[in-house]
């Protein structure tokens, strides 16, 4: 079955049908895919993009919507990890340095950017000279890789110079600090466009389509039967090979098939509290030590991003919730620095998501290996887990290496090296006329400025909507930074389903709004409504189900631990079409 380019890579309502179609067809003799993908997180997406530029016909279901787990639940960086560098394990931090050299230079220069962080030094003479080392050694494994770094060479600061950058820095919390570089990423956006991509050179992408079972032939896995949440209909996707890229799902999708041989997956909460920037100053972002392991605290916009926990996790995985505990633990701690201490009423948002750790001997989370693996556990099937978001791309090439290495043609290697995702190619030529294509649209510089650090060289599709209908120019209530014609283009080209799609991955209006994006839903709910034909009925269904979901997440919020947190959140189920 061939793979037919979506020039573009738009995902509206009529390229969804497209692709059911095209998957129901794998059904009928000699049509089968070469690779079905399981999971729209960020490494099944990176391995559907890996895998259709090798010339593979490739499906790609998703059961919720495109990074609708961990991937849009992270700290939004791409970095190496400098805690990783002190456990000594060098091949990861390597690694994944490489790839953030790529992605910040060649990949995705309009959604990746270099961020500043101090590293503060708490005791005189010998902290500097061993950190410095550790940091100087950081820098030196970015530049031996080949690719171009992306960002600047560490800096060491004075406790003046650190205060100078961060006046809301206690006088004497630090002697001193060491200023580095890592990249930032919104990650749910990255998802999104990452899927786009491989739509563009011929995936068939699907989300809200869960997988129910596996096709066997004997002992092999020949496809998927799955079931489209959109109408409640059942059909078979068949594939030579199937790639199980399900995160902290891994354990459950993999019974359906073998309980022999399996990867063991942990969960492990990380929470993040988002606070408007002016409630302190600092031109950089913080790495703070804790007990337990590092807290960030990141530059995010008109925001600062502050976290995180790493605790187990055994409840619900859709929906991990941040318990009163959880914030107050990040409370505690980042107030140990500031001169003016945060509090409750300071946190605009809070965020909670899974990591996939390899479960180990390690009782403790935060000690497990954030390396992955890719196993062959029955013929037919692949499975891929662990990992760090930074690496996505290397986990999703060698998934698909395991996947066609017994396949009987001779299969090209990875290329995503060398591919930019939509947007990227002309981005650096349209930032420098952005002035022009202000003039030209009738838009202020800095809504330009806006939509380009979002969709690159493919703003001119959202001005467009503008253009056709200038009142789409406005701001969304409550939401001053994104616009109106934004969560129609959602709707239009990426793939948004229903109006949590929007206000919590497309924009990230859910946790940097006050009200959360209460204000913004009935306008998100008409102009999607307009999209995708939703009636009166459902329009009115998608609005209370958000305000109710907001309501929920509050009320978790205020909960003493996880067991409790969990039930306040689960009071809310997920919206079904109403059919």
């Amino acid at each position: 079955m061939n793979s037919v380019p979506n020039e573009g890579g738009a995902l509206g309502p009529a390229a969804r049908e497209a692709s059911i179609a095209r998957l129901k067809a794998t059904s009928e003799p000699g049509n089968e895919l070469d690779i079905l993908i399981v999971g729209g997180g960020i490494v099944g997406t990176g391995s559907a993009l890996d895998a259709v530029t090798r010339g593979l016909s490739v499906g790609i279901v998703e059961a919720s919507d495109w990074a609708a787990g961990t991937s849009s639940r992270s700290s939004k960086l791409i970095h190496g990890g400098l805690r990783y560098l002190e456990m000594l394990d060098f091949a990861l931090v390597k690694e994944a340095l490489q790839e953030r050299g790529l992605l910040l230079s060649e990949i995705a220069p309009h959604l990746a950017r270099p961020v500043p962080f101090l590293y503060p030094l708490t005791k005189p003479f010998l902290e500097r000279p061993y950190v410095g080392a550790g940091i100087a050694l950081y820098d030196l494994m970015s530049v031996s890789n080949g690719h171009r770094r992306g960002v600047p060479f560490h800096k060491h600061l004075s406790r003046r110079g650190t205060l100078r950058a961060a006046p809301s820095l206690k006088n004497d919390a630090f002697v001193g600090s060491i200023r580095y570089y890592d990249g930032q990423v919104d990650d749910a956006k990255y998802c999104a466009n990452l899927i786009r991509t491989a739509a563009h050179y011929g995936a068939h992408a699907v989300n809200q389509m869960a997988v129910v079972d596996f096709l066997r032939e004997g002992e092999r896995v020949v496809g998927a039967k799955v079931v489209n949440h959109e109408d409640g209909s059942y059909f078979n996707i068949r594939a030579k090979q199937v790639i199980n890229a399900t995160g902290v799902w891994t354990d459950e999708t993999q019974a359906m098939v073998t309980d022999r041989g399996q990867l063991k997956v942990r969960a492990s909460k990380g929470i993040h509290l988002v606070v408007p920037r002016d409630r302190f100053q600092s031109t950089v972002g913080l790495i703070l030590r804790t007990e337990k392991s590092v807290l960030f605290v990141i530059p995010w916009g008109r925001h600062w991003i502050i976290g995180t926990t790493d605790t187990d996790w055994h409840l619900d995985k859709a929906h991990p919730a941040a318990s009163s505990k959880d914030i107050d633990y990040i409370l505690e701690h980042v107030n140990k620095v500031l001169k003016r201490p945060l509090t409750r009423e300071d946190v605009e948002g809070v965020y909670a998501g899974l990591r996939p750790l390899l479960a180990g001997e390690s009782d403790s989370t935060a000690k497990l290996s954030r390396e992955h693996v890719v196993a062959h556990p029955v013929p037919g099937l692949v499975v891929v887990a662990g990992g760090k978001w930074t690496t996505y791309r290397v986990m999703a090439k060698d998934a698909v290496d395991e996947a066609t290495r017994t396949m009987d043609e001779r299969v090209p290697p990875s290329c995503t090296e060398t591919i930019p995702l939509l947007g990227a190619s002309g981005f650096k030529a349209a930032w420098n006329r952005r002035s022009r294509t202000a003039e030209e649209y009738g838009v202020h510089v800095a809504r330009v400025e806006h939509l380009l650090n979002r969709y690159g060289s493919m703003t001119p599709e959202v001005l467009a909507i503008i253009k056709e209908r200038p009142e789409l120019a406005e701001p969304l209530p409550g939401a001053d930074d994104y616009l109106q014609a934004e969560a129609v283009y959602a709707a239009t080209h990426e793939g948004a389903r229903h109006v949590h799609d929007v206000l919590t991955r497309r924009t990230r209006i859910s946790i940097e709004a006050w009200d959360r994006g209460v204000s913004a839903v009935p306008v998100v709910a008409t102009l999607m409504g307009e999209v995708l034909g939703w009636s009166d009925v459902q329009r009115e269904s998608e609005i209370k189900h958000y305000i109710a979901r907001v309501e929920a997440e509050r009320l978790s919020q205020q909960q003493p631990d996880d067991e409790s947190a969990d039930a306040a959140r689960l009071g809310v189920e997920d919206i079904v079409p109403l059919r």
